[in-house]
Parts: C-alpha cells; structure tokens; sequence
C-alpha cells in the first residue's frame, strides 16, 4: 500500500508556518492586509479550478494505470473516479488552495496484483506526472483555437477572465508535474527512481522513506523546489506555449483580468 502523505503533524505546523509567511508578505506588498487580502481571495477564487483539475485527475490517473496493471485496491476504494470529492484531503485542499502547497488522498494500490511489479510501479508512479502535462498541452491547444477563431472575445471582460483560468490550469499542471518528480518520497519521483535504480525492496528504501516527511517539509520551508524546478518549467512552458502554439502565455498568466 502507499503510505499516506498526510498523517503526520508535522504538516499542520508546516500549514502554519506558511500561512504566516503569506499574512507577513500581504502585510509589506503596500501596508495594508485588506486589500491585499481581497486581491489575493479574488486571485485564490480564479485558482480554483486550476487545483480541482489538476489535483483530481492526477490521482484518478494512479488509480487507473493501478487497476489497468490488474490491482482492484483503487476500484474498492471508490478512487477510479474524476470526481475531486474522491481525491481531495480537507487539509491539504485549503493549503493548496490558499497556501501553495497541499496534497490529495494518495491512492492505495496493491503492486502484488501486478504481472511485473517493477514495471507496473513504474507506470503507475509515472500516470500522474504524464496526464498533468498531458492537460497542460491540451487546454493550451483549447486557448490557442479561441485566439486563432475569436481574437475579439480574448480581448473582452469575460474572454480575458477565462483565459486567464485555462491558462492557469495550465501552469499548475506543470507545477503539480514538476513538484511531483522530485526523487523525494512520499513523492512520484522517489518511488520511480526507486524501481529503476533497483532498490525498491531494499532496506535503504525503507529508511529514506521513514525521513521522507522530513525531508519534504525541509525542501518546502527554503523553496528548494522553486529553486530548482521553476526555471526549467518556464522554459518548458515558453516551449509548449511560446515556440509552438505561439501564444502570449506569460500575459495570461501573470496579468490578472480583476
């Protein structure tokens, strides 16, 4: 089974610390938390969907490739579903939400069902990361055809807005992608490199896994995955966006419409 990525109190005094460090930034932007606060509510509120998409059908993703490798453990558990209500952790929703970090339900599978454990956690770990990219490149075709039939509605009150969303739903699926292969557990990208380094079942695994919360907390606390991702995923999104669908991404994405 998967560990749960959630039961740990480490990750409420984590949620604590961040939430003072978002009050303390609104607090110096212009001396005045209310407006800040209202500005950042309104900017939260056009996140949203950005965060029930990615989120939803990252998990439902591991579920599938889970129940496609033979493991009926996702289906019993009621997670082969794209509804968020199946996926969302209260806590780690409004962190997400309002804080910039959080986590779903993490799916429980079973790799005993599998034919070839190995490749079977391999597929599985990947199916998340794999369809958050796949929607980023999907809802950016979906911008690009409005642009390319409608220049006039991109431009509008209503068109800006939405294209701001979708855009939005783009970003966060590289993030959720990139944060995810982090060769950190509880992550993807830990259990990935595991399987194809060969030491899954080895005692090593266990005892970084058992740090593994630590870790995380440590690597979130001094932004070492901004740091470390964040340039490589604007590149990647100049490419997708910028070379090949020649769409003014960064407009969309950084000018709000409120």
């Amino acid at each position: 089974m998967r560990k749960k990525l959630y039961d740990n109190h480490m990750l409420l005094l984590l949620v604590v610390f961040l939430a003072a460090e978002r009050i303390m930034d609104m607090a110096v932007s212009d001396g005045s938390i209310g407006a800040s606060a209202i500005h950042w509510i309104i900017e939260t509120l056009l996140a949203l969907p950005a965060i029930l998409i990615g989120l939803s059908f990252h998990e439902f993703a591991h579920a599938k490739a889970s129940q496609l490798c033979g493991d009926p453990t996702p289906e019993y558990y009621g997670r082969v579903s794209l509804s968020p209500q199946a996926h969302m952790d209260p806590m780690g929703f409004v962190s997400l939400l309002f804080l910039g970090f959080g986590w779903g339900i993490p799916v429980p599978v079973n790799s005993r069902y599998y034919k070839n454990r190995r490749a079977g956690e391999i597929i599985v770990g990947l199916a998340g990361v794999v369809t958050n990219f796949a929607i980023a490149v999907a809802v950016g075709l979906i911008i690009k055809v409005i642009v390319m039939i409608s220049p006039e509605f991109a431009v509008s009150g209503f068109g800006s807005i939405l294209l701001y969303i979708l855009m939005r739903i783009c970003w966060t699926n590289l993030l959720l992608m990139g944060f995810n292969l982090i060769p950190c557990p509880p992550l993807d990208g830990f259990n990935v490199l595991a399987n194809v380094l060969g030491f899954r079942d080895k005692e090593i695994y266990y005892q970084i896994y058992d740090k593994g919360m630590i870790l995380l907390i440590l690597l979130v606390v001094f932004n070492l995955p901004g740091k470390i991702m964040m340039e490589p995923l604007v590149y990647l999104a100049d490419f997708i966006y910028g070379t090949l669908m020649n769409l003014p991404w960064a407009y969309f994405l950084l000018v709000s419409p409120i």
